[in-house]
C-alpha cells in the first residue's frame, strides 16, 4: 500500500484518484507521518435486485380465464 503525505496528496489528488481507480492500489494519506485517511477504489455499482428480470418473460395465451381441469384445491378439504 502506497503512503503519501497529505501536502502530495493535496497538490495531486486528481491525479491518485485515477490511479486508485485505474490499479485498484488503495493510498494511505498520513499527516505527520500518522495515517488519517485510506483512499480505495469504489464498488462497481450493483443491479438492482428487485426488477431485475423485467422484461425476460413474455405471456403466451390468456392468464386470468379458468382452466378446464379440476385442482386438488377444487376438492374442499377432502382426505384420501
Amino acid at each position: 500500500m502506497k503512503r503519501i503525505p497529505a501536502g502530495t496528496f493535496k497538490a495531486k489528488c486528481l491525479k491518485l484518484m485515477d490511479h486508485v481507480a485505474a490499479t485498484g492500489e488503495p493510498i494511505t494519506v498520513t499527516k505527520r507521518g500518522r495515517a488519517v485517511v485510506r483512499m480505495v477504489p469504489a464498488l462497481a455499482a450493483r443491479p438492482r435486485f428487485v426488477g431485475r428480470l423485467a422484461g425476460t418473460a413474455t405471456f403466451v395465451g390468456d392468464l386470468v380465464s379458468p382452466v378446464d381441469e379440476p385442482w386438488a384445491a377444487d376438492d374442499e378439504g377432502d382426505a384420501d
